[in-house]
């Protein structure tokens, strides 16, 4: 999956195309971050989560790449890795990326695994996203953009209220309580294309399964499409 999205993205940045990408979860940024920086050299990434993803894997309690993807893409973890996919990795610097909107404080706390916000990241949590969420949405790639001329726009539905956005997760999992409105996202997104210099976007979380009657898909297609209506 890595290496296939790795050269669909390159190439599709290549061709001057904006891709669209929706993915299970966000270990798709291993591909799509890699295959901008062989491509652009120095990609940007305004990353939209409930989630830090930085789990270091030495403490992992699974090992699971979408808790760990941001933490890779860094270089922070993963460097007794011996696979194929550590000869690609770090693919991003720490000053060309953006957070906006985590609330996992009592998840890392039983980890005892710090705030990327420690190590100089630039980071909004869901409370401070919220009371602004297009200005917030404007600082950010405002920031990324003095370290990248050109980003990619990552969205994990679960920063969205599970209350909202009910097919995200596991289905015997509890849901993280808390997150964004619908409304306040949308704001958060166009705003932030609105802003020039982004070069693709991509969607992860969503269990079809916990979704009967089908409307979460059918929100999530009236989000990307207002999105795709705000490109410069």
């Amino acid at each position: 999956m890595t290496n296939a999205l790795n050269e669909r993205v390159g190439q599709a940045i290549s061709d001057a195309r904006f891709p669209v990408l929706y993915g299970g979860d966000c270990s798709t940024l291993l591909g799509t971050i890699t295959g901008l920086r062989d491509t652009l050299g120095n990609p940007g990434l305004l990353f939209v989560d409930g989630h830090e993803d930085a789990m270091p894997l030495d403490v992992s309690e699974d090992g699971e790449a979408a808790n760990a993807e941001i933490g890779l893409l860094l270089g922070l973890t993963g460097r007794l890795d011996s696979s194929p996919l550590r000869r690609r990795l770090p693919a991003l610097k720490p000053e060309a990326l953006a957070m906006l909107g985590q609330r996992d404080e009592e998840w890392r706390r039983q980890f005892n695994v710090a705030s990327l916000r420690d190590r100089g990241i630039w980071l909004r949590s869901l409370d401070e996203v919220a009371t602004d969420p297009a200005g917030a949405a404007r600082e950010a790639v405002r920031h990324v953009c003095l370290a990248a001329d050109r980003w990619w726009l990552h969205v994990d539905l679960d920063v969205l209220d599970p209350v909202e956005f009910a097919a995200q997760g596991l289905p015997d999992v509890e849901d993280d309580p808390g997150g964004l409105t619908w409304e306040q996202l949308t704001e958060l997104l166009v705003a932030a294309v609105r802003e020039g210099g982004s070069v693709g976007l991509s969607v992860a979380i969503y269990d079809p399964e916990q979704d009967t009657d089908g409307e979460d898909a059918r929100r999530i297609i009236r989000m990307v499409t207002e999105v795709a209506s705000a490109l410069p």
